[in-house]
């Protein structure tokens, strides 16, 4: 995990320590976005930010971590585990998940894992440490509105397929329209490496060898034909009960 150098700002009103904030994420925007609302902000304290990859729950609690921020840009089942973890350590941190759609089946997941809240990823920086000490303090609570339940007559999801994650699924989905990985990227606020490292899995859980026949498996088994998630374009918040 790598540490940020010391931001020392005044107490807030009242006298009470400033909370201090570990980034989980792997693309350098988030992490500056997160760095410039901190930095505003009198009451947090950005101590260090880790790859998403390599994160362990041990060295961010070892860290003296209040709250963690996890990225949902991957979307893997890593960093559930690592949200989970976080929650069944000694001196557990909260952990807020910032993401791109609230209502997304992932971040449904990460709350049952453990997460305290979502934010949605369309705030300005200037108000994410305002969400964020707000969420801290039990201030806020909004019952999120998950993903709406499969409409009647669904194609059924052969054996291969069934295994694909929600993000591996937008990401084939995205590859059978076309989209190269610098797109994909951009689109879904995540490194081209995260790209080519979901790519990889697809294949490997398709058993197929190169993008034309991933492209071909999308379009004959519908997956090419889902919904894309339509990301929040509102500030909001959800709160785990």
């Amino acid at each position: 995990m790598r540490s940020e150098p010391p931001v020392r700002s005044p107490e807030p009103d009242g006298g009470s320590p400033m909370k201090r904030i570990v980034v989980v994420a792997d693309n350098p925007m988030i992490v500056a976005a997160i760095r410039t609302g901190v930095r505003e902000c009198g009451a947090l304290e950005l101590i260090g930010y880790a790859d998403p990859m390599r994160a362990t729950a041990e060295r961010i609690v070892a860290a003296g971590a209040d709250a963690v921020l996890v990225d949902e840009a991957d979307g893997s089942e890593l960093t559930l585990a690592l949200i989970r973890a976080l929650r069944e350590a000694d001196h557990a941190p909260a952990v807020i998940v910032l993401a791109v759609a609230l209502e997304s089946e992932w971040v449904r997941r990460a709350l049952e894992a453990g997460a305290g809240a979502a934010i949605s990823k369309a705030v300005h920086p200037a108000a994410l440490a305002t969400l964020i000490r707000e969420a801290l303090a039990g201030h806020i609570f909004h019952a999120p509105r998950m993903v709406a339940p499969a409409r009647p007559g669904p194609r059924p999801r052969t054996q291969e397929h069934a295994s694909l994650t929600d993000r591996e699924r937008e990401i084939l989905r995205m590859v059978s329209s076309g989209a190269t990985n610098s797109v994909i990227a951009r689109e879904l606020w995540i490194t081209q490496q995260t790209v080519k490292f979901h790519v990889s899995n697809i294949y490997r859980k398709l058993g197929v060898a190169n993008r034309t026949e991933a492209c071909h498996y999308a379009h004959v088994n519908g997956i090419a034909d889902e919904p894309a998630a339509a990301p929040t374009a509102s500030v909001a918040l959800a709160v785990a009960s």
